[in-house]
């Protein structure tokens, strides 16, 4: 089904029962057509985080948690994030005998969805630290130009270093927008690159072309990939994008095109 079926911009009624027919997967596929040929896009994984989490344990008392959601890159589908919040939602009067049952249920319903496993990791509501940015931030560079749409043509390697390098950069700029109700979304974007030194002013004008982009946040991280490991051609990449909550949840989808480059899932001060 077409993302136009989905419940994205429509008014809905929040079900008060368990609900797992909700949620809506979106096939991978058609973004993907025009990189079929960069095989590092299926590499890597999506980490959700969802702030409001309920259940019911078996005496009926409500529990809360925080969730992250663990989604691989290869599944054919993404989940529609407004079906997610749904789903979650239709779980708030479900009553489990057990955290372990809760998990399990969730893990079954979105694997189904995703056509992939998805694993789920519970956190106390005190207990997701608050991360810090590592790498050099290039936000206060002044690009020599700028675009409102995705523009590969931005990127270029250094003119004044022939040197490989190894460098994580990362920018608090990135905006997109959803691609069906062109609400903006808000994210920090991190580079890992190892090869020919690029122009860090260009990596940020590419960057900031985004700005009046209408993708999913998965599609925005693989096109950011594609076109960088296609034009600076490094030896190895990573882009990892953490963008900030919309109805309860953050996604922070990450591409690379070596698994021993995978970060770990974090949580910025602004998620």
């Amino acid at each position: 089904m077409s993302v136009e079926h989905s419940l994205l911009g429509k008014d809905t009624n929040y079900p008060t029962e368990y609900q797992p027919d909700i949620l809506f997967p979106i096939s991978r596929a058609p973004a993907r057509e025009k990189y079929a040929h960069v095989e590092a896009i299926q590499q890597g994984k999506d980490w959700w985080h969802v702030f409001e989490i309920s259940w019911l344990n078996a005496a009926g008392v409500p529990q809360v948690a925080i969730g992250r959601i663990t989604l691989p890159a290869f599944s054919p589908n993404l989940i529609e994030s407004k079906s997610l919040k749904l789903y979650f939602n239709s779980l708030n009067f479900a009553k489990f005998d057990s955290q372990e049952a809760f998990i399990t249920t969730v893990e079954k319903d979105l694997s189904k969805a995703a056509g992939a496993e998805i694993t789920l990791d519970l956190f106390h509501v005190d207990e997701l630290e608050i991360s810090k940015p590592e790498g050099i931030c290039i936000d206060d560079l002044t690009p020599e130009r700028l675009e409102n749409h995705p523009d590969a043509s931005l990127l270029s390697l250094n003119q004044h270093s022939d040197e490989n390098i190894e460098v994580q950069l990362y920018s608090h700029l990135l905006r997109s927008n959803c691609p069906v109700t062109g609400q903006p979304d808000w994210g920090t974007v991190f580079i890992r690159y190892q090869g020919k030194k690029p122009c860090y002013k260009s990596i940020l004008a590419y960057i900031i072309s985004y700005r009046q982009h209408n993708g999913f946040h998965e599609q925005c991280v693989e096109q950011m990939f594609a076109d960088i490991w296609q034009n600076l051609k490094p030896e190895k990449l990573m882009v990892y994008a953490t963008y900030t909550r919309r109805g309860g949840l953050d996604i922070n989808p990450c591409r690379v095109s070596d698994s021993t480059w995978m970060p770990r899932p974090i949580r910025l001060a602004r998620q």
